[in-house]
C-alpha cells in the first residue's frame, strides 16, 4: 500500500511539472507559428488555498480559448505574490518588462493591488484586480485609468450583517478583523460602524490581530487575546477580515475559553464563508453554528457542470495532498477573470484594433454572465445592481443554505424577480432552523447572560424618601438581607414573565440617583431596579426598560377648609342662577298675560296684577300656588315650567347634600409664581434629578429650595412653615396624598417625565425582554393592582375633597329645559295674540280713531272700577265672562276666554 501511494505521488509531481512547463512550451509554439501570443500575468498566492484554486482555473479557461481560437492565444505566467507591497512593484515591473506581458490579473489586497496600478497605468497595461476598496477613494478613475476591480467594493456585505443584527435586536457587538498590515480594513470597518448606527446598534470592543505571517506562535497571542474578550459582555463576534489560518487558530481558542457557546453569535466573513464549498471538513467543524455570508452563483447552468467536472479531475493532479476537490467562488472568478480578456481580445480583433491601447476599453466594457455571476463593468468598478448573498450556517462538518439576500428585497427564501413581499416574514422564513453554538433551542441573546455561578448583579438604592417603592432590611444574623416595595414587586413578576431562567442577587447601594446610573455605565452592576425616572441625560449612558409607573412633577400644598355662608350659591353656577330669575320672571309675565281677563285673581290695578303673578309663578317653585288658571294656554305653560322647577329642585337638593356632606378642602396656594413673586421656600427630594429642574426649568432661586429626605419630613416641614410647597414626582405625590388627604392635596402634575423604570446597561438584551414583560403586565390590570395595592393604602379619604373637585351644576347641563320653557310660553302667548286678531276682524268693521278711543277708555274704567271687587264673589261661583257692548243692540255680551281680546266693539259704540 506504501508504495502504491508512493508511486502515484511521483506521478502526480510529474503530471504537475508537465502541467507547469505547457504555458512555456504553448507559448513557443505560438510565436514560431503564429506570433499572436497574448501574455497575461498572474500575481496569486499559490500555496493558499485560493491561490491553488485560482490557478487551476485560469488554466483551463485559458487552455478552452487557446483550443478554439485560430488568430490569438494565451500565455498564462504565474507569480508567487509575497503579501508585500514592494515584492508587488518588482513582480510587475519583471512581468511588464521581461515577459512583456499584456493584462496582468490577481492581487488579494487592495495595498498590494493599488501599487500594482501605478505601474499598469505608467506602463499602459490593464490590471484585473481581486480586491477593491471598501470605501472608493476620489478621483480614482484619473488616477489609476488601466484599474480593473473584479471585486465588490463590500458595502452590500456590510449591509447583510447590519440587517442581521437588526433582525435580531442585538444593540453592541465585538469585531475581529486581522491587519493587512496598511489600514486596509478601516474602511470596511467604518463602513460597518455606520450600518449599525442606522440600525440602532454600535460596536462594543474592536480586536485586531497582527498578520498571521507576522506572528511566530499566532495561538497563543490568540488564546491571550480572547480571555481579554470575555470581560465584554457582547457576545455578537462579527470576523469582519481574516485569513483562513487566522480564523482557524481563531475559533479554537475561543472555543477553549467558553465563547463559542450558548448565547454567542459568530458571523464570519465573506472571503471565509467563498471557501466553504473546498476547504477541509475538520476545519468547518470548529465553526459550529457560526453564520456565514458568501456570494450566490448558480450551480445549474450547463458551463458550471462541465467546468467543474474539469476542475475536480485537474485538481486533484496538481493538487494530491488536498482531500475536498469542488471549486470555490474564488476559481469561478478566476475563470470569469481570463474570460473578460478573451472577450475583449476577441471583440478588439473584430474591430481591427490594435493591442494594447484598445484592450483596456474593451475590458472595461465587458458585460456577460459567466460562472461567478453577471459581470457588468463600469468605470473600471464591478457594478453590483443584481448582487445576490446567501446566509450559511455551519452544521457539523458541512454548512446548510439559509436563504438569499439582496439590497432590494433583503431576506427571502426565494430569489425575486419582481417587487419584494413581506421583510418581517421574510427574516422569519430565513433564519427558521438555524443551528446556534451550543445547540441553543431559541434565539441567542448576544450578551454575556447571567448564570448561577454569576447572577446578575442588581444595585438596589437604599436610602429612598418614600419606602414604599424601595425599602431594604438589614439582617444582622449573617442571612440575606430583605427587600421590599412596590420597585420590587414589579420586578419579580415581570422575572416570572421572561421564559428564560435569570439568576440575580440584589446589592444596596447608599447613593444617590446619579451614583446608581454611573455604577451600571461603568459595568460596576448590571441594573437598577429601584425608583429611578426616565430622563433625557440618562439615556447618554444606560438603557431604560418602558415605564412601569407614570411620572410628572406635582405640587403638594396644605389645605384650608372650604366652607362658607354662601354655601348654598355654590350648587349652581351664576349663569345658571341668572337665566333661572330670567325665566322666572318671564313665566310670571306670560301668566299674567294669559290670566288678566279671564281670571278675576289677576284683576286690580297693575301693581296688584303683577303681584299676583309673580306669587303664583314663585309658589309654584315649591308647588304651593293656590290661584286656579281658566286658560288652557295658561295650563300649557305651567305644565313646561313645573317640568323645569321639579329637575331644578332635585338637582338643587343632590348639589347641595352632597358639597355639605363632603368635608370642603381649599389649597393654601395655586400658583407656582406666587411662590416665586413671594420668596416662599419649597421642598423636594435632594437626591432626585427635581431639585435641578426647579432651579434651571422653574427658575427657583437655590436658597429657596429645600432638601428633604423623608416622606414624615414633609408634614414636619409644613408644620413649622419651613416651606410654603412641597414638589414630589407624581408616583411619590399620590403616596403622600393617600396617607395626609385630610392636610394636603396636590395639583395636577404641569410637567411629565419619562416615568419610572428599570435601568440596564447599554445594549441589554433584558431592556427588551423585561419592556415586553412590563406592557404584558399593563395590558392585564397587574399594574394597577400593584400600584393600588402598594400606593394607595388610606381609606379614610373618601368623604374629603378638594372644594375645586366638586363642580357646581352649569348651564351647559339644563339649557334643554329652559329651552323648551321658554318656547312653550312665547308660542303660547303668539297663539291668544292671534285669537285676539281674528275674533276683532270677524266682529267689526275698520273703526275710526274716535271710536278706538273710547274703546280704550271703556276698557280701561272696566279695569279700575271700584264695581269690579263687589261683584268677585259672584264671578267666582259663577262662569267667568266679561260684558262688552255688541254693536247690533248696545246690551253687554259675556267675554270667553276662546274670545280673549283686549277690546271688542261695533260700529254702533257710542
Amino acid at each position: 500500500m506504501r508504495c502504491l501511494s508512493t508511486i502515484s505521488q511521483t506521478l502526480a509531481r510529474i503530471w504537475l511539472l508537465f502541467f507547469l512547463l505547457t504555458p512555456s512550451i504553448l507559448i513557443s509554439g505560438f510565436r514560431d507559428e503564429t506570433n499572436k501570443v497574448i501574455s497575461i500575468g498572474v500575481i496569486i498566492d499559490v500555496n493558499s488555498r485560493i491561490g491553488k484554486e485560482q490557478e487551476v482555473a485560469m488554466d483551463i479557461a485559458a487552455q478552452k480559448y487557446n483550443n478554439t481560437s485560430k488568430d490569438y492565444k494565451l500565455a498564462l505566467y504565474f507569480q508567487n505574490s509575497t503579501k508585500d507591497t514592494i515584492g508587488a512593484v518588482t513582480l510587475a515591473e519583471e512581468m511588464i518588462k521581461v515577459q512583456k506581458v499584456q493584462v496582468i490579473i490577481g492581487m488579494h489586497t487592495w495595498p498590494e493591488a493599488s501599487i500594482v496600478a501605478e505601474i499598469g497605468s505608467k506602463s499602459q497595461v490593464p490590471i484585473i484586480s481581486f480586491a477593491a476598496p471598501a470605501i472608493t477613494p476620489p478621483l480614482m478613475k484619473t488616477r489609476w485609468p488601466f484599474l480593473v476591480r473584479l471585486a465588490n467594493s463590500g458595502t452590500a456585505y456590510i449591509k447583510c450583517i447590519a440587517d442581521i443584527v437588526q433582525a435580531y435586536s442585538w444593540k453592541r457587538v465585538v469585531v475581529i478583523y486581522e491587519d493587512d498590515g496598511y489600514g486596509g480594513d478601516y474602511g470596511m470597518l467604518a463602513l460597518l460602524t455606520e450600518a449599525l448606527q442606522d440600525v440602532d446598534s454600535m460596536i462594543e470592543h474592536r480586536l485586531v490581530l497582527p498578520p498571521i505571517s507576522s506572528i511566530h506562535e499566532p495561538g497563543e497571542l490568540v488564546s491571550e487575546e480572547m480571555i481579554k474578550l470575555k470581560r465584554t459582555q457582547s457576545r455578537v463576534f462579527i470576523v469582519l477580515q481574516s485569513s483562513l489560518e487566522m480564523t482557524i487558530h481563531l475559533f479554537k481558542e475561543a472555543s477553549k475559553v467558553g465563547l463559542v457557546d450558548k448565547e454567542s453569535v459568530w458571523i464570519i466573513p465573506e472571503s471565509l464563508t467563498n471557501l466553504m464549498d473546498s476547504i477541509n471538513k475538520s476545519v468547518i467543524s470548529n465553526m459550529e453554528g457560526a453564520l456565514g455570508i458568501k456570494t450566490y452563483y448558480s450551480e445549474r447552468s450547463r458551463d458550471y457542470q462541465d467546468f467543474e467536472a474539469q476542475f475536480r479531475r485537474t485538481f486533484w493532479l496538481k493538487n494530491p495532498e488536498e482531500d475536498n476537490r469542488y471549486p470555490g467562488f474564488y476559481a469561478l472568478q478566476a475563470y470569469d477573470s481570463i474570460n473578460i480578456v478573451t472577450q475583449a481580445i476577441n471583440r478588439m480583433a473584430s474591430r481591427n484594433n490594435s493591442i494594447p491601447k484598445s484592450l483596456i476599453r474593451e475590458i472595461q466594457s465587458s458585460n456577460f454572465v459567466g460562472l461567478s455571476g453577471h459581470i457588468q463593468l463600469e468605470a473600471g468598478q464591478l457594478m453590483q445592481k443584481n448582487l445576490v448573498l446567501r446566509i450559511v450556517n455551519v452544521a457539523g462538518k458541512s454548512y446548510k443554505e439559509l436563504c438569499f439576500w439582496t439590497q432590494q428585497h433583503g431576506f427571502t427564501t426565494v430569489l425575486h424577480t419582481g417587487q419584494g413581499g413581506n421583510k418581517v416574514a421574510g427574516i422569519t422564513e430565513c433564519f427558521r432552523g438555524v443551528r446556534w453554538p451550543g445547540n441553543l433551542d431559541r434565539d441567542p441573546k448576544g450578551w454575556n447572560m447571567p448564570t448561577k455561578q454569576y447572577p446578575l448583579k442588581i444595585a438596589v438604592r437604599s436610602r429612598t424618601s418614600f419606602y414604599k417603592f424601595v425599602k431594604v432590611e438589614y439582617s444582622q444574623n449573617g442571612k440575606d438581607d430583605k427587600y421590599s416595595g412596590f420597585c420590587i414587586d414589579i420586578f419579580e413578576q415581570v422575572q416570572k414573565l421572561l421564559g428564560y431562567d435569570l439568576p440575580y442577587k440584589y446589592h444596596a447601594i447608599n447613593g444617590t440617583y446619579n451614583d446608581l446610573v454611573q455604577l451600571v455605565y461603568n459595568k460596576t452592576y448590571d441594573a437598577v431596579i429601584g425608583d429611578m425616572t426616565i430622563i433625557e441625560e440618562r439615556l447618554q449612558y444606560v438603557d431604560f426598560t418602558v415605564a412601569y409607573a407614570e411620572s410628572g412633577l406635582s405640587m403638594i400644598v396644605p389645605m384650608k377648609s372650604g366652607e362658607s355662608a354662601w354655601m348654598f350659591m355654590k350648587p349652581f353656577t351664576w349663569e345658571l342662577w341668572l337665566v333661572s330669575g330670567a325665566i322666572l320672571i318671564y313665566t310670571m309675565l306670560v301668566v299674567w298675560y294669559l290670566e288678566r281677563e279671564p281670571n278675576p285673581e289677576f284683576h286690580g290695578n297693575w301693581k296688584l296684577q303683577l303681584s299676583t303673578a309673580f306669587w303664583f309663578t314663585f309658589s309654584s317653585l315649591f308647588f304651593a300656588h293656590r290661584e286656579k288658571m281658566h286658560s288652557n294656554l295658561t295650563r300649557a305653560v305651567m305644565i313646561s315650567w313645573l317640568i323645569l322647577v321639579l329637575i331644578l329642585t332635585s338637582c338643587y337638593t343632590a348639589s347641595l347634600s352632597s358639597m355639605l356632606t363632603v368635608k370642603q378642602l381649599r389649597p393654601n396656594v395655586t400658583d407656582i409664581q406666587w411662590l416665586k413673586n413671594n420668596n416662599k421656600k419649597v421642598g423636594c427630594d435632594g437626591d432626585s434629578f427635581v431639585r435641578t429642574f426647579l432651579e434651571k426649568v422653574e427658575k427657583f432661586k437655590p436658597e429657596n429650595i429645600i432638601n428633604i429626605t423623608n416622606e414624615y419630613k414633609y408634614d414636619e416641614a409644613f408644620a413649622n412653615n419651613s416651606i410654603a410647597a412641597a414638589f414630589l414626582e407624581l408616583p411619590y405625590a399620590k403616596v403622600f396624598i393617600s396617607e395626609y388627604c385630610k392636610r394636603y392635596t396636590g395639583f395636577t402634575p404641569r410637567n411629565r417625565f419619562g416615568g419610572l423604570g428599570f435601568m440596564f446597561q447599554k445594549g441589554s438584551p433584558l431592556t427588551r425582554d423585561f419592556s415586553k414583560a412590563i406592557l404584558h403586565l399593563s395590558e392585564k390590570a397587574e399594574l394597577k393592582r400593584l400600584e393600588e395595592q402598594w400606593l394607595i393604602t388610606s381609606q379614610s379619604c373618601s368623604n374629603v375633597t378638594s372644594s375645586n373637585d366638586t363642580d357646581s351644576l352649569n348651564l351647559g347641563s339644563l339649557w334643554v329645559l329652559y329651552v323648551i320653557s321658554g318656547a312653550t310660553s312665547t308660542i303660547c302667548v303668539l297663539i291668544s295674540a292671534i285669537r285676539c286678531l281674528i275674533s276683532r276682524e270677524t266682529h267689526e268693521d275698520v273703526p275710526n280713531d274716535e271710536k278706538v278711543w273710547k274703546a280704550v277708555i271703556t276698557f280701561a274704567k272696566l279695569i279700575h272700577g271700584k264695581k269690579l271687587d263687589a261683584s268677585n264673589k259672584e264671578m267666582a261661583s259663577q262662569p267667568k265672562h266679561v260684558h262688552i257692548t255688541t254693536h247690533d243692540t248696545g246690551t253687554m255680551e259675556p267675554y270667553t276666554p276662546q274670545n280673549n281680546c283686549l277690546i271688542r266693539h261695533s260700529k254702533n259704540t257710542s
